[in-house]
């Protein structure tokens, strides 16, 4: 599944400005630019608020959906723990994402997303990235929930999932899933609400293996109870023991 993201921008700010400029919405909105966060690594069980790219605008909606019949508030602090991710094979079945599949699909910028390979009883982290973009989009979908009492209004989504393509068996290699990642050929059309669902259908796939590359980093990143979020966290980090099964 995919529960940890990054979206490194520091150093990188005009390349990540550019890159959300080439995404027009459909229905733009005359609004100003909400300030882009950036995470070298975050968490979707503390459901940030992160950028997405609807048809209609750039906006900050909360990782986790909240399916907008949710009735109170108890149930929906409970769904959204297990709507981070939403398996493309059943999404249009799933009563909390198939009213979202079908009109509500965003794009989630990101610059790569974790993963953990269990190897001898021992998980190893990856940092996974493209290997010719700084920035990519990843397959969502989003929802409008307001609370009953307060009226207070959560815009919230979800990271479409799918088969792994064989580098991604490798490194997840108990639930062999990985994130729906859209080329910049497929963004617009995931952004079309006028799709049906044979063509949305189409667009969920495993991306290519040649197309993405992958190293391991420190084994505090296995620690969610620590403080993650930092540069170091990124640098690539050697095992020994992982080499009598070596991926690269």
């Amino acid at each position: 599944m995919c529960f940890t993201v990054a979206i490194v921008r520091e150093g990188k700010l005009i390349t990540a400005e550019e890159y959300y400029a080439s995404k027009p919405p459909v229905k733009p909105k005359k609004v100003i630019l909400p300030e882009l966060p950036f995470h070298y690594m975050v968490s979707g069980f503390t459901h940030p608020a992160l950028p997405v790219i609807t048809n209609e605008g750039l906006e900050l909606y909360d990782w986790g959906l909240i399916p907008s019949w949710v009735k109170d508030e108890p149930t929906a602090n409970d769904i959204r723990t297990k709507t981070l991710n939403a398996m493309g094979e059943t999404v249009f079945e799933k009563p909390s994402f198939r009213r979202s599949i079908a009109s509500r699909r965003c794009l989630f910028p990101v610059s790569g997303f974790y993963e953990w390979r269990e190897f001898k009883g021992v998980k190893y982290p990856y940092y996974i990235q493209l290997a010719e973009a700084d920035y990519f989009s990843l397959g969502a979908l989003y929802d409008t929930w307001i609370h009953p009492q307060t009226a207070e209004v959560k815009n919230t989504f979800s990271i479409i999932t799918t088969q792994a393509n064989p580098l991604m068996e490798k490194i997840h290699n108990l639930k062999k899933r990985m994130p729906l990642i859209l080329s910049p050929d497929d963004e617009m059309k995931w952004l079309d609400p006028t799709l049906k669902p044979d063509q949305i259908k189409d667009l969920i796939k495993p991306y290519p293996q040649e197309k993405m590359t992958a190293y391991t980093i420190s084994r505090q990143a296995n620690n969610a109870r620590i403080h993650r979020d930092y540069t170091e966290i990124l640098t690539p980090v050697h095992y020994p023991e992982l080499e009598e099964n070596l991926l690269f």
